[in-house]
């Protein structure tokens, strides 16, 4: 048995067999992978990796499953070797270029079932007795004990709210995950949260809602993260890079092709080293232009054209970012109060009020060059049809 130090967990144990899997290239890679992708470009802290977190998780997982006692050993075994792989499958920046890998591998971060089945990791696993199959099910959160790792709230949410806020210094990632961890069961096959966590659940639902504006949505990391998938897709469609390939490669690799292409991709990486980004043109959000933005989603290639033909540039000099319905899922946790089971949204008044705020928290962006800024914002505004916004007096402006 061995230790490491992890700043967030203190010592994390690793067995014999956690050691050898930390040791394949496989997980490796993940130490070359970005937690939080461009987010350093806001908060110069957030320089951490897709391996620690993994750490952290595992670790997580152990402390869970050894306060369940219908959990055998065979499958604490499984958890832990489930949580400590369970990101294998991201790609470079990691939820930054996840998209863009599932949309053209008809692959997401959870399926890893050719990487568990060859090379390195199918050998460890087999000489421990261990089946692949099952790990990923974990992972997917298909197996009643996988819960622990993928549901509503799981130990994966735990870790990298903490970690994630350690690392970019925004103090909002307060979650008493000893507490909510002390509180979670299993009751009817499902995991749920004890009365006496629901404080604690609260806690990581306000934390992910503070975050995300903060940082996972933060307008900067948006638009860098924009541009360095752009820049991917290129190199995509000119057949220089392969998608599937790009699912395996790290951060530095694919920022190196990007950067030494001489041409649209070349452009995008040179402004992204020199943090000379695109401005927002238009910042909005549904009260702006209503919930049926959402269904452009999947035209904004054909929109950023018309946008361009209206203003006279070309249409690469615009980008649209519209992202997903912002749906929070952690408010249909479980909690078990007096004997009822109850969804979290209904034992909490706090968890309650938070879906609508998360939603006044979305916004859409229309971004530029700088010299574009102010025309292409006016036809965005004009093609989106913007809803003019209310003006708000303080008592200040009516004062003289």
């Amino acid at each position: 048995m061995k230790v490491i130090r992890d700043p967030i967990h203190g010592y994390i144990e690793l067995d014999a067999l956690t050691l050898a899997l930390i040791d394949s290239s496989p997980m490796q890679r993940l130490r070359r992978i970005s937690q939080l992708g461009l987010s350093n470009l806001v908060y110069p802290g957030a320089n951490h990796s897709r391996f620690e977190h993994s750490l952290g998780v595992m670790h997580l997982a152990g402390m869970l499953t050894t306060r369940i006692d219908t959990v055998t050993g065979d499958e604490k075994e499984e958890l832990r070797v489930a949580a400590l792989l369970h990101d294998l499958g991201h790609g470079p920046f990691s939820h930054v270029t996840e998209g863009l890998v599932k949309h053209y591998t008809r692959q997401g971060h959870e399926d890893i079932r050719e990487i568990l089945r060859k090379g390195e990791l199918a050998e460890i696993l087999a000489d421990h007795g261990i089946n692949p199959a099952r790990i990923e099910k974990h992972i997917k959160g298909e197996t009643d004990f996988g819960k622990i790792l993928n549901s509503e709230i799981d130990v994966d949410k735990m870790d990298y709210l903490v970690r994630d806020s350690h690392y970019t210094g925004v103090a909002f990632g307060l979650v008493d995950h000893a507490r909510l961890i002390n509180e979670m069961q299993f009751y009817e096959n499902k995991l749920v949260v004890a009365a006496g966590g629901v404080k604690a659940a609260e806690s990581l639902l306000v934390s992910r809602f503070l975050m995300h504006p903060s940082v996972y949505y933060h307008h900067v990391s948006r638009i860098a993260e924009t541009m360095f998938v752009r820049a991917v897709e290129d190199l995509i469609h000119q057949d220089m890079l392969d998608p599937f390939e790009l699912r395996m490669m790290d951060d530095a690799r694919t920022f190196e092709m990007i950067r030494n292409n001489g041409g649209y991709a070349g452009e995008l990486a040179a402004r992204l080293d020199g943090r000379r980004l695109y401005k927002r043109a238009l910042y909005v959000g549904f009260e702006e232009v209503g919930d049926s933005v959402l269904k452009q989603r999947r035209n904004v290639r054909r929109i950023e054209a018309e946008i361009a033909d209206m203003v006279g540039i070309d249409s690469k000099e615009i980008l649209i970012d519209i992202p997903r319905d912002p749906a929070i899922v952690e408010m249909k946790a479980l909690v078990k109060v007096n004997g009822r089971m109850l969804r979290l949204d209904e034992a909490s008044h706090v968890v309650a009020t938070l879906e609508q705020a998360h939603r006044d928290n979305w916004k859409m962006g229309v971004y530029t060059t700088q010299e574009n800024r102010d025309a292409v914002g006016k036809a965005a505004r004009d093609f989106f049809d913007v809803r003019r916004e209310i003006k708000q007096f303080r008592l200040t402006d009516l004062e003289g």
